[in-house]
This record gives C-alpha cells, sequence and structure tokens, in this order.
C-alpha cells in the first residue's frame, strides 16, 4: 500500500528533523504510528478478495446504476413509523433533501437523505439528487431538532454534488455547506453517515460530519467526479476510468485509508432484491447506535472530532532535495509578477 509506506517515509523525516533540528515532533510521530496500526488492521484478506470483483470504473457505473436502491429506498425499508418532515423555515422545500423522524428497530431517530430518482421525470423533480442550500439548511433544522429532543441522526448519501446553479450560488450554497459543517461538528447526539451510491464533493460532505461512516460495498466518495479529475489532470474527459483509480474513490480504499469506519456488504441481487441487505444494515446501525447513545456527550464530540483530525498526514520535505532556481529565472518570474500589477519593469 503506498500510503502506508508514505507514512513511514514521513515518520522517519520527522524524526530526522527532531535530531537535526533540535525540534520536539513526538506527538506527530506517534498520531503517525498510532494510524500506521490503524492501516495495518484494515487490510482485511476478506475485503481484499470482494474489492478484485470490479475495477473502480466500473464501481462507479454500478453507484450511478437508475436500477440500484437509491436513499429513500433504504428510509422506506428500515425505517418504521416515518413522518416527513419539510421546509427550512427560510426559503422553501427543497425535494432533493428527505428529511423526517421514525423508529430503526425501536429507537426513535430522525433520518436525513438526498433524493435520487430511477426515471427521468423523477430525477427532475428531486433535481437529479443535487440540494440548493434550502435543503442543506432543512438538514441543519432536523438535526438540531434530533439534539433537543435527544434522537440519533441517520444520513443517507447519493448526490453528484451540491447544486452550482445561479440561484444557489445566490441564496448561499457555500455557506450552507460551511454552516452544516461546523453546527454537525459539535452535534451532541450520535451522527451516523451511510453513503448509499454516489458521495460527491462538498454535497456529500456537509451530511458526513459524523461518528461513522458506512459505505455501501459499491459505493464512491471523493471530491471530483472522475470525469472532471480527468479533464484537469489529463485535459481529456475520455480518460476518467484512469482518473477512477488515482482518486481512490472506492469504499474499500477509503476503508484502508481510515476515513470510513466500515464497508456494508451487497448481496448479489442487491438492485432487485435488497431486503436483506437492508435487514443487515439495520442491525449494524442498531447495534453501533446503542454504543452510541451510552456515551456523555463531551464524549461524543470529542470522538467525533479526533475522528476528522487524525485524517491524513503531512509529508516534510528538506530544503536541501528542493531544486534550485537560478538568479535569471528569478529575475523573470519577478518581472513578469510586476508586469501584472502594473509595473513597466
Amino acid at each position: 500500500m503506498p500510503y502506508v509506506n508514505k507514512i513511514k517515509r514521513t515518520i522517519k523525516n520527522l524524526e530526522k528533523l527532531s535530531k537535526g533540528e533540535d525540534v520536539d515532533f513526538q506527538n506527530e510521530i506517534s498520531s503517525l504510528e498510532k494510524k500506521l496500526n490503524q492501516l495495518k488492521t484494515r487490510r482485511s484478506g476478506e475485503l481484499e478478495d470482494v474489492k478484485k470483483d470490479h475495477t473502480p470504473w466500473e464501481r462507479v457505473k454500478i453507484a450511478r446504476s437508475l436500477e440500484r436502491p437509491k436513499p429513500q429506498d433504504y428510509i422506506q425499508n428500515m425505517i418504521e413509523d416515518f413522518i416527513e418532515l419539510h421546509g427550512d423555515r427560510n426559503f422553501r422545500d427543497d425535494a432533493a433533501i428527505i428529511g423526517g423522524i421514525g423508529y430503526l428497530e425501536g429507537l426513535p431517530v430522525t433520518c436525513i437523505s438526498t433524493r435520487r430518482g430511477k426515471e427521468i421525470k423523477e430525477n427532475m423533480k428531486s433535481n437529479f439528487g443535487m440540494p440548493h442550500p434550502e435543503g442543506y439548511r432543512k438538514a441543519l433544522r432536523l438535526a438540531r431538532q434530533a439534539e433537543k429532543f435527544n434522537r440519533p441522526v441517520l444520513f443517507f448519501v447519493d448526490t453528484p454534488g451540491a447544486y452550482p446553479g445561479i440561484g444557489a450560488e445566490e441564496r448561499g450554497i457555500s455557506e450552507a455547506i460551511a454552516t452544516n459543517l461546523l453546527e454537525l461538528s459539535d452535534l451532541k447526539v450520535p451522527t451516523f453517515t451511510i453513503i448509499t451510491g454516489e458521495g460527491g464533493s462538498g454535497g456529500a460532505l456537509a451530511l458526513s460530519v459524523s461518528n461513522k461512516i458506512y459505505m455501501m460495498q459499491n459505493s464512491i466518495l471523493s471530491v471530483i467526479s472522475p470525469e472532471g479529475c480527468a479533464s484537469i489532470l489529463f485535459k481529456d474527459s475520455s480518460k476518467a476510468s484512469k482518473a477512477a483509480e488515482s482518486l481512490r474513490l472506492t469504499s474499500f480504499d477509503l476503508y484502508e485509508l481510515g476515513i470510513i469506519d466500515q464497508v456494508v456488504q451487497e448481496n448479489e441481487n442487491f438492485d432487485e432484491k435488497p431486503d436483506t441487505t437492508f435487514k443487515h444494515l439495520a442491525k449494524i446501525l442498531r447495534k453501533d447506535l446503542t454504543e452510541f447513545m451510552a456515551m456523555d456527550q463531551e464524549k461524543l464530540v470529542k470522538q467525533r472530532y479526533n475522528k476528522f483530525r487524525n485524517i491524513g498526514f503531512f509529508e516534510t520535505t528538506s530544503k536541501s532535495s528542493l531544486p534550485e532556481i537560478h538568479s535569471d529565472k528569478k529575475k523573470n518570474f519577478f518581472r513578469g509578477l510586476g508586469r501584472m500589477f502594473g509595473f513597466k519593469k
């Protein structure tokens, strides 16, 4: 695994810096060693076998399949006596976000999900699963309501991303997403996110600041679509399959990286008969919710905070390894920079 080797290399670099520069990096080194141990334990042989069944690009296609169960199907089949609640109390009700209350195997919960259609009319009604700002504000309103009544929150996410239209920009889509990130990080009740299909960029992240993140076996989660990545990096959107491999967007890759907490395996005919998988997921969520509901609020928030603080690591580069810039190149660079700001020389 290349990321394991990178962490090992970074630890060595920090140890050299500690000795050479007389700076104490012991906390950083301990944190990286802990992460390294976590990644090693996540290399499950069972998951490795399932991972080989499809390429990353094939899993992207499966995640986007119209026949695949949508987030609203999870709510319909797993949540009893579900009552949908509407509106953000500010602008309107966004059909791309479903929210309400119900029972998960007898436990009262608040459920919030994106909505995706299986045919064109349903997709147009739900804006193809791309929420507007009012959708994220509705989600936050219901999450705060759940906190008030001490109900855990379940997020079911399947979206290509937040809606990038002019109206969404005018009503503050970036502010709505940022506010969700801030508020959900400090919520005093357990929050679980299940990525059911496509998890696209900030649109998915705004519903994913949770104590635990689960991904269905054939779901994906990435900062950009493979087509968008290929257009930027390779200048050719047709190289999306190559970009999909580079993005490490499958549930298996993200589990190994320590970004998600569990991969939920799907039964063979999941598209046509998902009941077995729904029951399996419901038992997993019920068990984990019971454990997290027993935590005191301070420990619950701290667990969520530490989870996200421990994602990723930085790699150091010694000064001697950096290429030197010759004086002529420096002059040309600063001359060009000056012209950008209106200086003639």
